[in-house]
């Protein structure tokens, strides 16, 4: 998956009168990502520092000149390169104030572009494509450039990168309608010529986009009717001279929607092997006119996330680190994106982190393999005993197929439809392939009949683990609609690809019911277990496990309130024990909960949507789960299900982060904020400590033992 979020302006703009121009000539990176040069298409180029979105330089070239290229760092030489009126080189350092002072050269010929990489020394690339260091044209300004390209071919485009400590240089040129690709490598030197396949007559690329891929490079072109290409080029595959010209195969990636006419200003960036920013398209789904900024997964051909840009796209898109500079209107704007790892599994959702031991106890899954080729699938030894039993008992009676069960489903009351599912899913070996089916007929029906509802059919579908989230997405919310919370219980357990939203639905559900109605409820036994060892279990001990006990927390709490005199108004005492906030029932399911997989970024949005008051009530049982975790009296069991201690700590701070301003004006907060407080500083304490130990013991590690020690001698180690 893929998210884009919430942008901010970096610089306002002054677009051309005729609007087609955004004014920016060009973005490059300096030091580090976090500070960018912004090259304007008049006279100037201005230092900005990106997370505080504010210039830090800025330098301008006299009335009547002009910079013709972007300009850009020198990471050896800690100076800026720029190039004026298509000829002359300008060097200086940050702390220049003027270009009229500054180092200049005047070279014979007039420059394309000068490329810089980090760590590596720029390159000059000529308009008649023709290419030096810049250490190489500085020490003879006016040495003849040779011309790589034919009279009537114009450059169109370029890049740079570094493979293997070679520059690789990167341009693409024009010739009556034909479109070659270069590639020069520098020391020792070799050129390959590539022409571009044809499109459309008429059709030239908007954009180009390219990435180093395991000793390859990855050519990414779009056309103005929406498609966007990808040619892999060989490093090792570069010619020695140049002289034949080969086709460059290409392979469609994406077919963009463009509605009536052809795109005129858009652009493709390649953001990682599986996601792609496109900006200047139309979104699918959205009118026409409006512009946006898209990421596509170009190995499932999904759009993973968009966002509309207010004012006219120019076509123009840029990326450093993960965040992409795009201007638009009379703004440059800087969005932050985040890309997963592009698998199935995320294409569905996030895949369930289970814990080891909770692995062993998962029953296998029949292979996809064994059901196409009919091969025989081996039982599972780990497989429920209820439904072994209840398989052997009406094994001899004969089945319906899926047809006829879809409409026995559709028609029948409630008791036929539950013995006949049940003795369906008895006889039926390979269940992967039905239970989709089934899962979708039982809860369409309980959506249209108000009076018909399987509970014990979908939990029975659930734990034969076969089922997930993607496969029936209106199961779990049937059964926060029904509110069997056995059955929520049970989809939080064994679903891996639960949206964030819906997780963060469930624990509104779960912390709105009442107490009377959570005890009505008939939850898995390993989590009630849990919880009532954990609320009845009589811990005489005080321990110091974890960072965190009695002792520690109350000298933390003397150490604040020496420091802060206006805390003792709220009461701070900080009692080891302390009673569960919410019952026994719904305790286990908040640690449900805590237990499910989720996204932190895709979590956090969804979880600012809960009331203050519920996010208090969560945040006081995330403090009861941490100072009863917190006891060395406390043994932590495996074969009972509950959230670890991580877990725990994870979801306080994303609950702080998504309400940290709405606690602090909570008068009811302040008490339990200033408790957070210490529990944060016991665990900054242990993992102190902890370091020094560890510090110690690669001491004695690395320290040379004597080598003429006898039988018996005594050594004294000093560590500090």
């Amino acid at each position: 998956m893929a998210a884009l979020f919430e942008g901010y302006t970096l610089c306002g703009l002054v677009p051309a009168q005729n609007l087609t121009s955004s004014g920016v000539h060009g973005i490059k990176s300096e030091r580090d990502d976090d500070h960018v040069l912004v090259t304007d298409s008049t006279r100037s180029v201005t230092l900005y520092k990106v997370s505080d979105q504010k210039p830090l330089c800025s330098w301008t070239v006299k009335q009547g000149g002009s910079l013709t290229c972007p300009v850009v760092y020198n990471s050896n030489t800690k100076e800026y390169v720029a190039v004026s009126d298509n000829k002359v080189i300008r060097i200086w350092k940050e702390d220049d104030i003027t270009l009229d002072k500054v180092f200049k050269a005047t070279l014979s010929s007039d420059v394309w572009q000068v490329h810089s990489t980090h760590g590596a020394e720029p390159v000059v690339l000529f308009q008649r494509g023709a290419i030096r260091l810049l250490d190489s044209i500085l020490a003879a300004p006016q040495q003849i450039v040779e011309d790589v390209l034919a009279q009537d071919e114009d450059l169109r485009w370029s890049t740079h990168l570094v493979a293997d400590l070679q520059h690789c240089v990167i341009f693409t040129t024009e010739q009556k309608g034909d479109h070659f690709l270069y590639l020069q490598q520098l020391n020792p030197n070799s050129l390959q010529k590539y022409c571009l396949e044809r499109e459309e007559p008429g059709l030239c690329p908007l954009s180009f986009s390219v990435a180093l891929r395991d000793k390859h490079i990855c050519l990414l072109y779009l056309y103005p009717n929406g498609r966007v290409y990808q040619s892999i080029i060989p490093l090792r595959g570069i010619g020695d001279d140049g002289s034949q010209t080969l086709t460059l195969p290409r392979s469609l990636l994406l077919s963009l929607s463009v509605g009536e006419g052809l795109l005129e200003a858009a652009s493709a960036l390649i953001l990682d092997e599986a996601h792609v920013a496109v900006v200047g398209a139309p979104h699918p789904s959205a009118g026409a006119g409006k512009d946006f900024l898209c990421i596509w997964n170009i190995h499932f051909q999904t759009l993973q996330a968009g966002k509309e840009m207010a004012g006219k796209i120019y076509g123009q898109l840029w990326r450093f680190s993960n965040k992409l500079f795009i201007p638009h209107g009379k703004s440059l704007s800087v969005i932050r994106y985040e890309c997963s790892k592009s698998c199935l599994a995320a294409a569905v959702g996030k895949m369930r982190q289970a814990r080891i031991e909770e692995c062993k106890g998962l029953s296998s899954v029949p292979s996809w393999s064994n059901i196409l080729h009919g091969e025989k699938v081996q039982p599972s030894r780990t497989a429920d005993g209820r439904k072994a039993r209840t398989s052997r008992r009406i094994q001899s009676l004969p089945s319906l197929s899926i047809e006829q069960m879809m409409e026995l489903i559709k028609t029948e009351p409630v008791k036929k439809v539950q013995q006949e599912v049940d003795a369906f899913i008895s006889n039926t070996p390979d269940l992967q392939l039905v239970v989709g089916q089934l899962a979708s007929a039982l809860v369409s029906r309980s959506l249209s009949d108000l009076t018909f509802y399987t509970g014990g059919l979908l939990s029975q579908l659930v734990q034969s683990r076969t089922l997930c989230h993607s496969i029936c997405p209106e199961l779990l919310l049937l059964a926060l609609e029904k509110k069997d919370y056995f059955l929520c219980q049970l989809c939080l357990q064994f679903f891996p690809d639960i949206p964030e939203a819906i997780t963060c639905a469930c624990l509104k559900a779960f912390i709105s019911i009442t107490d009377s109605d959570a005890e009505m409820v008939n939850l898995d036994p390993a989590g009630v277990s849990f919880m009532d060892m954990l609320i009845t279990k009589d811990s005489t001990q005080v321990g110091s496990q974890n960072g965190s006990s009695y002792t520690s927390v109350k000298n933390d709490r003397l150490e604040i309130m020496d420091r802060d005199a206006a805390v003792p108004k709220v009461n701070m005492q900080i009692p080891l024990e302390e009673p569960c906030p919410v019952s026994l029932n719904k305790a286990v399911l908040l640690n449900e909960i805590l237990q499910a997989p989720y996204s932190e970024n895709y979590l956090l949005p969804h979880l600012k949507d809960l009331s203050s008051q519920h996010a208090l009530v969560f945040l006081q049982y995330l403090q009861f789960l941490y100072l009863k975790y917190s006891q060395d009296a406390f043994p932590q069991r495996k074969e009972l299900r509950s959230p670890t201690l991580n877990q725990v700590m994870d979801w306080v701070c994303m609950v702080l982060d998504a309400h940290f301003t709405v606690l602090v004006m909570t008068p009811e907060a302040k008490g339990l904020l200033f408790k957070l407080h210490t529990f944060v500083k016991s665990q900054v304490k242990l993992f102190s400590e902890l370091g020094k130990i560890g510090s110690s013991l690669q001491e004695i590690k690395t320290m040379k033992a004597k080598k003429d020690i006898g039988q018996y001698s005594i050594e004294v180690l000093e560590l500090y």
